[in-house]
């Protein structure tokens, strides 16, 4: 469905660490205790946001404070434990 999705970005809201020992291909990083640091990420609150974590629960509650912000087209995607494409290591 992100593929799909034209100027769409993925966000995996995990923290730093999480991210580095393995992510989607192509996603942003934006820890979901930080997620306030989207505007500088994603300025564009029409920008179609599909918010991922390593379960869910993180994804929920910065999806919650994305909108908060104005985003408009927002989606939890839930946890990267689910996934099985393809997965890239390191920063």
């Amino acid at each position: 469905e992100f593929k799909a999705t034209a100027g769409a970005v993925l966000l995996d809201v995990r923290t730093k660490e999480e991210y580095r020992s393995g992510h989607v291909p192509g996603s942003k990083n934006i820890d979901a205790g930080e997620i306030e640091r989207a505007a500088s990420v994603v300025s564009d609150k029409a920008t179609p946001l599909f918010v991922h974590c390593l379960s869910g629960a993180r994804s929920g509650r910065a999806v919650s404070v994305l909108k908060n912000m104005g985003y408009t087209n927002v989606k939890n995607i839930g946890g990267i434990n689910a996934y099985r494409g393809p997965v890239e290591r390191g920063a």
